[in-house]
């Protein structure tokens, strides 16, 4: 006879019915990868708004209710940062009144933290699938949109340019060149990093080039910037994970290699008269639009003047507002001047906490770390970028973060023995 005492002790297993019955659970899966697949697939299409991307994450948030997705505890922090930063933001409305645009702002501030949140739960767990389903439809969507934004450079086909080339830089589907070139650099990274690490592939070798030139013709410094330094972080990562030491001697042998071809490629493309002038008045360091007395650093200059006198913020457009429509640029002091003091000491301590997670995870070894290798290195160099840009609203700067947390969690998970992969998720372990 089986006693209590004897379920209590443990000496007899208690079967537990499934929250959902295994085909059910395997077709709930089957279907939320497809619709993040779409997604993402349309992340890259940013010059409506609202765009598809916006359009498809209700679709997401809805599947994942009906997949039974888990919030993990470990983003439980991530939660709470974004509510902060997000409340602060509400309560900055105040201070511009009757606006239509602000409640926008503040409303796309709301949706990508929640997008965030969202992304962060679906990779704690069945984690290799969904990493792997964003990483195919991001490098597709990044390359289809490069190559977008190449033939409107060049006007490869009629009113290419108008729609994938304005101001003579490319960017692709986005209003601003300034946020196509970042959009380009996690996928780029991904593909490096799997040329670096394992094995050159000529379609690895032809997607790069067609993201870096894409990356080149946004004429962005910023993103220049930002993929010098993540690439670079990427690339020491890498190293110092790699299991042995001839891995360590491919991944600078390699390195060396891609330095080699990436300036023979820019010398290349600079015979181009079109790119040559342009590439020479966006690489001086300085542009006219930066000194004067509107220029970005005098603006700079009165931005930190201004987040000393309101400490309840301005409210979202209230220092351009006041300055004929100028913004400063420097997503850092955007936090204090739109969402307050509290809102931004938020964002600065969730930027801390993110790289705090990443550098505690990214060295164990998963079979999703050389994703969270590139989401962190992809993230140092957003970071960085701030400084120059506000990149507040940024989509795949959401999804970054998310894909920190998510595989963070997912990382501590596999360390405490607690990370049950699905059957689909054990098959996922080979590179695709």
């Amino acid at each position: 006879m089986i006693t209590a005492q004897d379920i209590a002790m443990g000496r007899v297993a208690v079967p537990v019915a499934p929250a959902m019955p295994a085909p059910a659970a395997a077709l709930s899966e089957r279907l939320l990868l497809m619709v993040l697949y779409i997604t993402v697939l349309a992340s890259s299409v940013a010059f409506i708004e609202p765009s598809p991307h916006d359009a498809m994450m209700g679709v997401l948030a809805l599947v994942c209710l009906i997949a039974g997705l888990r919030f993990e505890r470990h983003v439980g922090l991530l939660f709470l940062l974004l509510l902060i930063w997000n409340v602060a933001g509400l309560l900055s409305l105040l201070n511009v009144p009757g606006q239509e645009q602000t409640v926008q702002y503040a409303g796309t501030s709301l949706y990508l933290a929640v997008a965030a949140v969202l992304f962060a739960a679906l990779f704690a767990h069945n984690t290799m699938p969904r990493i792997v389903t964003v990483r195919t439809a991001y490098i597709l969507t990044a390359t289809v949109i490069s190559l977008a934004g190449i033939a409107g450079y060049f006007s490869l086909f009629p009113h290419a340019h108008d729609l994938f080339a304005t101001y003579d830089r490319a960017l692709g589907g986005f209003k601003d060149p300034n946020v196509f070139g970042p959009f380009l650099i996690w996928p780029a990274l991904v593909v490096l990093e799997r040329m670096l690490a394992r094995r050159v592939r000529l379609t690895d070798v032809l997607i790069v080039g067609i993201l870096l030139f894409g990356l080149l013709l946004s004429f962005s410094r910023g993103a220049w910037f930002h993929f010098a330094v993540s690439c670079l972080v990427m690339m020491m990562i890498a190293f110092v994970t790699a299991d042995t030491d001839r891995e360590r001697m491919r991944i600078i042998a390699l390195g060396a290699i891609a330095i080699a071809t990436a300036a023979a490629f820019i010398i290349i493309a600079l015979s181009f008269d079109s790119v040559a002038k342009m590439f020479e008045e966006r690489a001086q360091l300085i542009q006219s639009y930066d000194v004067g007395s509107g220029g970005r650093f005098v603006l700079q200059e009165q931005a930190l003047t201004a987040l000393l006198t309101f400490p309840n913020g301005m409210g979202p457009f209230g220092f351009s507002n006041v300055h004929g429509g100028t913004q400063q640029h420097n997503v850092y002091l955007q936090a204090f001047l739109v969402y307050g003091w509290a809102g931004g000491m938020a964002y600065l301590v969730l930027l801390a906490a993110t790289l705090w997670t990443a550098l505690r995870t990214v060295f164990v070894r998963t079979p999703w770390q050389p994703y969270l290798i590139c989401a962190l290195a992809a993230f140092v160099g957003e970071v960085l970028e701030g400084f120059v840009i506000d990149t507040d609203h940024w989509r795949h700067f959401f999804l970054l973060l998310g894909m920190i947390w998510g595989l963070g969690a997912a990382t501590i998970n596999h360390s405490r023995g607690l990370h049950t992969p699905l059957p689909a998720e054990r098959l996922s372990h080979v590179d695709a």
